[in-house]
């Protein structure tokens, strides 16, 4: 005993840098038997003990951030080492703390640095956005994060940060790429062109750009600035703008300048001066709602009128058909009414009179809520609406959803109807207004009911219809469309109306079609949706960028997955089971990694039970939806294929009585 306290002594004088070398190496002899005996009554490669909670903010001070986060796991794996990811989510700094296999990639990238006792942050753009991403080895070493290396290996750097009332202010992040040349000819909106993000040097700084043509060329400037000097000459009025919007200098026709602070936000320099030459007269503003309206109308007559002439002379076609267009264009779609109203209001410019409700859904870029569209001068006049709600910085999602309903030719009866956007500048917030259904999504309602058999032709039919509209090129009535393909379909992002038909939603991942666009512009779109339902070219980012089919055929698989879910809840099967997401007994959360391996590697899909088979109508759509969800993309039916089928099947089978007409009435009354 004597000797291991002595030995012991040695190794901590070691350890704090004494002069016991030679000490430890007399009696290292000694004690070797003993310092084998201890090591192997540990574990020769011990289980790392981290933090391991789901995001939370996190507590920020100086250089480095403290996780909030109390909760500690024993590593399930010995060459596991404890890992944090960093980011900012409306202005809060986040963390999520774990357990991690440094073989395998973090949020999809590959951690170099793992031996280091301490997790230093390195910054890293993932799928669109700034992620700080650490790993370290030792007892819990993930509950402290550094925000930059120490300098020489003896001490820190360290960060100024400033106080506000919602706590610490860390640097900003910006392009920063000096001076590049540039197509950009200061017109419309142009990008910077800047692949470099820095974190600016003080916390004081914002993120500015400029624009200027030196000797017939060209260029734009991304730097950091301090606002409180002079930038060129020229002190900095807009800083705290989301959005960088170009000035031009006074007395100087080719010099624009901008500056604003949020995360990377000088890489979009949007040209104030261009907006205004175009600008209609006022009358032209005040007059084009009606003219729009007077088009619609008459549009909707003609076609109407059309329809049924046609219907008098020729007999009905299958799919999407007259009676879709006589139902699209007549605003008679009952379940829907109170929505048309106010799709008709002609509001001009003012914000519509609404009084947000009640919260009923949160994604990564909005808030949704229920709301009240007052309809008369009493608070008792008013109809129920959706509203959708993006912080500022998140303008390019918002603009991109309102660019895909903004398409006149998008409406359709399995589509979510739009009402309007509103940019609401008091409250730096931005609106999507569309109407409201009170049955919530189609995975909050399978989760909650069973389903019959004309339930699930009624579901799954208005699914495949909704999806179809999208990709068709030309509407029921046969004007020409531009294709849209949604690129995150999943049960989540689909409504269920009170008629119990369904309609899709969520269009912030949307692209349209265009024959014009080149492979380039395809690829530049990037890889989206939710893993979970990501077709295996998508996961692989392979897709057959010169056909823009293939994004179709993408759809489809996702589509594929929701129909299986739809199929799950459905009493026709005989005995059914709780409600589970696709792959819902691989894991909890699943990664685009994850999923590489078992979709693409081990090619599995959802399970179809052999009870399947025991209904006709289940077996033959359970055939159809392994056609949709095929390796190969080619090989997968398109969704009016779909919606024929559905046509075939529902017609040529009668639903047992005693389960299915029960299981309608109950899911019909039953409220959420």
């Amino acid at each position: 005993m004597r000797e291991e306290n002595e030995t012991r002594a040695d190794i901590r004088a070691l350890i704090r840098g004494s002069d016991a070398t030679e000490r430890v190496m007399e009696r290292v002899a000694f004690g070797s038997v003993l310092l084998v005996c201890l090591v192997s009554g540990a574990s020769a490669n011990p289980h790392s003990v981290c933090k391991s909670c789901d995001p939370q903010p996190a507590n920020c001070k100086s250089y480095q951030c403290i996780t909030n986060c109390s909760v500690s796991k024993v590593c399930p794996s010995p060459d596991d080492v404890c890992a944090a990811v960093w980011w900012r989510e409306n202005g809060v700094v986040t963390v999520e703390t774990m357990c991690h296999d440094p073989i395998q990639p973090l949020y999809g990238v590959t951690l170099d640095d793992f031996s280091s006792s301490d997790c230093v942050l390195t910054v890293r753009y993932v799928n669109g956005s700034n992620l700080r991403l650490c790993a370290c080895t030792g007892h819990e070493c993930n509950e402290r994060m550094l925000l930059n290396k120490p300098d020489n290996d003896t001490k820190l750097v360290i960060l100024h940060t400033s106080e506000t009332k919602g706590g610490f202010r860390l640097p900003q992040l910006c392009m920063f790429c000096d001076i590049e040349s540039t197509a950009c000819n200061a017109t419309g909106v142009c990008e910077s062109s800047c692949n470099i993000t820095s974190i600016c040097e003080n916390p004081d700084e914002v993120c500015v750009s400029a624009w200027k043509r030196n000797e017939g060329n060209a260029i734009i400037e991304t730097v950091c600035h301090n606002p409180a000097f002079p930038f060129h000459g020229q002190y900095l009025t807009d800083y705290n703008n989301t959005v960088c919007l170009m000035k031009q200098v006074k007395d100087m026709e080719d010099f624009y300048i901008c500056s604003c602070n949020q995360e990377e936000c000088n890489d979009r320099l949007f040209f104030t001066d261009d907006y205004k030459k175009n600008l209609p007269p006022v009358l032209l503003v005040s007059l084009l709602p009606g003219l729009i309206a007077v088009v619609v109308l008459l549009s909707a007559f003609y076609c109407f009128y059309a329809v049924r002439q046609q219907s008098l002379t020729a007999p009905k076609t299958k799919g999407i058909d007259s009676e879709t267009c006589a139902i699209i264009m007549s605003d008679d779609d009952r379940s829907d009414s109170s929505s048309a109203n106010a799709n008709s209001l002609n509001h001009n410019t003012e914000l519509l009179p609404i009084q947000l409700d009640a919260i009923v859904g949160k994604g990564r870029f909005a808030e949704v809520y229920r709301a009240k569209l007052k309809q008369g001068a009493t608070d008792e006049s008013f109809q129920m609406v959706a509203v959708k709600i993006f912080p500022y910085e998140e303008y390019a999602s918002w603009k991109t959803e309102w660019e895909i309903f903004s398409d006149t030719e998008l409406r359709h009866e399995n589509v979510l109807q739009f009402l309007t956007a509103e940019d609401r500048k008091a409250e730096r917030r931005y609106w999507l207004i569309t109407a409201y259904h009170e049955r919530g999504n189609l995975q909050e309602f399978l989760t909650q009911h069973v389903i019959g058999w004309d339930e699930l032709c009624r579901l799954g039919r208005s699914l495949a219809r909704g999806v179809a509209h999208l990709h068709a090129d030309r509407t029921p009535c046969g004007r020409t469309k531009a294709p849209i393909v949604h690129r995150d379909l999943k049960s989540a992002n689909v409504l269920v109306k009170a008629d119990l038909s369904c309609c899709l939603c969520d269009f912030g991942l949307s692209l349209r079609l265009d024959n014009s666009m080149t492979p380039e512009e395809l690829a530049n779109s990037g890889q989206v949706g939710t893993a979970r339902y990501m077709a295996p070219e998508v996961l692989e980012s392979r897709m057959d960028l010169e056909n823009i089919e293939s994004f179709k055929q993408a759809d489809v698989y996702s589509m594929a997955l929701v129909l299986w879910e739809i199929t799950s809840r459905c009493s026709a099967i005989g005995d059914v089971r709780e409600y589970e997401p696709p792959f819902g007994k691989l894991k909890d959360h699943l990664c685009v990694e994850s999923m590489k391996d078992d979709v693409i590697r081990d090619r599995l899909r959802p399970e179809i039970p052999a009870s399947w088979s025991n209904h006709t109508g289940v077996q033959l759509l359970s055939s159809s939806i392994e056609e949709c969800w095929d390796h190969d993309p080619e090989a997968r039916l398109t969704a009016q294929c779909i919606v024929e089928r559905f046509s075939e099947i529902s017609s040529a089978v009668i639903s047992p009585v005693s389960s299915d007409n029960k299981s309608t009435q109950d899911s019909g009354n039953d409220e959420k």
